[in-house]
């Protein structure tokens, strides 16, 4: 099911040119970013709303998940996206920290799915490279590139939530692209069947 999902990502929307909504979450279990931009690929974005939905780090885990669910369902309910973007987990060094962000990403995906908004998982080096042009900027130039973008005062405090814009961005600006892409793979599949 999350393969039909990560497959519709770009949404007809996105085809015709037409302004998008992306939820952006950056998965953490103490402070999972969320960030709300609405925008279309190559023209001036707005932030609609950014965030952190917070958990305590003594509570339980079932209970800091459900708090991530509740939190995210919130801003699901408040924004109406069309499309949520998470980012990829990747391995580190930390275990425990992977495991956390996997868990709190997989809460963000079932939220989605659960309301059958498409859900796009991008790495962070793919959202570093869209938003700052270097899959190696750190967090400091990503937080001010989402500032410059989206006309903002400041950067978003803390960094959780600048990632979050940064994720949602980084979709509306992909996504396009990852249509064509699509569509021209399940064409020449669809040739190599004929064949």
């Amino acid at each position: 099911m999350l393969s039909q999902l990560r497959e519709s990502g770009g949404g007809s929307a996105a085809k015709r040119g037409a302004r998008v909504r992306v939820l952006g979450v950056d998965p953490g279990l103490t402070r999972c970013g969320v960030g709300v931009v609405e925008g279309v690929a190559g023209r001036s974005l707005t932030m609609l709303g950014v965030g952190v939905v917070r958990t305590p780090g003594d509570a339980d885990l079932g209970h800091r998940l459900v708090a991530i669910e509740e939190g995210i369902e919130q801003w699901l309910d408040e924004h109406r996206p069309e499309f949520v973007a998470v980012e990829r987990v990747f391995s580190q060094h930390n275990v425990r920290t992977v495991m956390g962000t996997a868990q709190a990403s997989a809460v963000a995906m079932l939220c989605a799915a659960r309301r059958g908004i498409p859900v796009a998982l991008h790495t962070p080096s793919e959202v570093k490279a869209a938003v700052t042009g270097s899959g190696r900027a750190d967090k400091a130039q990503v937080g001010a590139m989402v500032t410059r973008l989206l006309r903002l005062d400041a950067p978003p405090k803390p960094a959780d939530a600048a990632d979050a814009l940064a994720l949602a961005i980084c979709h509306i600006w992909r996504a396009p692209a990852q249509n064509r892409l699509q569509q021209a793979v399940a064409l020449h599949a669809s040739k190599g069947r004929r064949a």
